[in-house]
């Protein structure tokens, strides 16, 4: 059975709260330990809450040590390399959206020109199109003319 959506809100009652932090505590420990025992990874975990006094540290407090030293040990650039706040995340993902956005605006006139092109063949004229239709339309018979020797040679 698959779980349902969980609200992604501020937990009131306090009990639920504590129970849910348990939980997930447990799941970031968890996975945690397979990032380690997977990838051959050096990682820690350090969860600040309101529950204990104390930070818990996982796996080890020396552990967490060695891992932060060996970060810091790294240059500027080196630390911040593959780091992302929100903004840049964001940024990145609506660039990655716009490049498959112009793609398939591409494949998508190209096949409007193919019709437009295979309709000619059936006596309709080029007169509906306008001049950069028309610039499209030459780019694809020049492409079609060149793919030809390419296609009788296979």
């Amino acid at each position: 059975m698959t779980r349902g959506k969980v609200s992604l809100a501020y937990i009131a009652k306090d009990s639920a709260r504590k129970a849910t932090f348990t939980k997930r505590k447990g799941g970031l420990i968890k996975k945690t330990q397979e990032l380690i025992s997977l990838c051959e990874i050096e990682a820690c975990g350090i969860l600040f809450n309101p529950y204990d006094l104390e930070p818990e540290v996982w796996p080890s407090q020396l552990k967490a040590q060695q891992v932060i030293q060996k970060f810091r040990n790294l240059s500027q650039p080196e630390q911040s390399r593959r780091m992302m706040n929100q903004e840049s995340f964001t940024k990145e993902s609506v660039e990655k959206i716009k490049e498959k956005v112009t793609k398939k605006q591409k494949v998508n006139q190209q096949n409007q020109m193919t019709q437009v092109m295979y309709q000619c063949l059936y006596g309709k004229g080029f007169e509906h199109l306008s001049t950069d239709g028309l610039n499209d339309m030459s780019g694809l018979i020049s492409q079609k003319l060149w793919e030809i020797p390419r296609r009788l040679e296979s």
